[in-house]
């Protein structure tokens, strides 16, 4: 049987013996890899199986309850020269059209 190149080694005992007697005991210090730290551990997540860390991973994504009311999703049709010019403002046109909705509601409240 043929021998596969990752068998063959390259060096030999006395030279890895001889490579290791002068390595320095002083770790290097690598700024793209740098040492953990205790904290960065704090959050993590142990499983001795993959059902146990999906559940425990979906324990943690769970909501909490909402500081504010729950909005309701809900179609609307706009004609498209407003629903152009409402995005045309920017990110946060939703919000801004529920608020002037709002105000209409409660000047127009019976």
């Amino acid at each position: 049987m043929k021998r596969n190149a990752t068998s063959i080694h390259s060096f030999s005992p006395e030279q890895v013996a001889a490579a290791l007697g002068t390595a320095s005991d002083v770790p290097i210090e690598d700024a793209d890899n740098p040492r953990t730290q205790a904290s960065d551990w704090e959050t993590a997540v142990s499983s001795s199986s993959l059902p146990e860390l999906r559940a425990k991973l979906a324990a943690r994504r769970r909501r909490g309850s909402q500081k504010a009311p729950r909005k309701i999703p809900t179609t609307i049709r706009f004609d498209s020269d407003v629903l152009i010019a409402l995005k045309s403002t920017g990110n946060g046109w939703q919000t801004r059209v529920n608020e002037a909705m709002r105000e209409w509601v409660e000047s127009h409240a019976p």
